[in-house]
């Protein structure tokens, strides 16, 4: 990870007390980790407009998937 920030914001205190008992953790982590969610968004968008289609040369080899599922 790159060199931290730190940072001044004024944030509802309610939205904080239900964030931090959601993740169980203080507010340092549960900060951080709802910035992840955010930055983990598109991602997640653009996995859902791709409505389960392969890219070319993405290298996905049917058989040997299906092979290693039959195996177990």
């Amino acid at each position: 990870m790159k060199a931290e920030r730190k940072i001044t914001a004024n944030l509802p205190e309610e939205l904080l007390e239900r964030a931090m008992e959601a993740t169980g953790e203080g507010l340092t982590r549960t900060l951080r980790r709802g910035l992840e969610l955010v930055a983990a968004q598109s991602v997640y968008d653009s996995l859902l407009r791709a409505k389960g289609k392969y890219p070319k040369g993405i290298g996905l080899d049917l058989k040997a998937s299906r092979k290693d599922r039959d195996e177990r």
